[in-house]
């Protein structure tokens, strides 16, 4: 597994912890919203985790964009300086 699919692991992990579910129902793709029912503070709570494990700061306004994993993993690997 590369670095970049752990990375992409532990994400699920915690975006499955926040929305209550399992991280094998949480697609890449998967709107966290239309798919599966997130509202606002709970996207508030994810922001919150990635700043916390990852010790960067990622700001709101990144909150619009941040709508599935994918999106999520790209907003942090910007702010974290991830270089996979």
């Amino acid at each position: 597994m590369t670095m970049a699919e752990q990375r992409m692991e532990e994400l699920r992990e915690i975006v499955a912890e926040v929305l209550e579910m399992e991280p094998e129902e949480i697609s890449d793709t998967g709107d966290f919203m239309d798919d599966y029912d997130a509202d606002s503070l709970r996207a508030i709570e994810i922001l919150a985790r990635l700043d916390k494990k990852y010790r960067v700061e990622i700001p709101q306004s990144e909150l619009p964009e941040m709508r599935n994993l994918k999106a999520v993993y790209e907003a942090v690997a910007k702010y974290a300086g991830w270089q996979d």
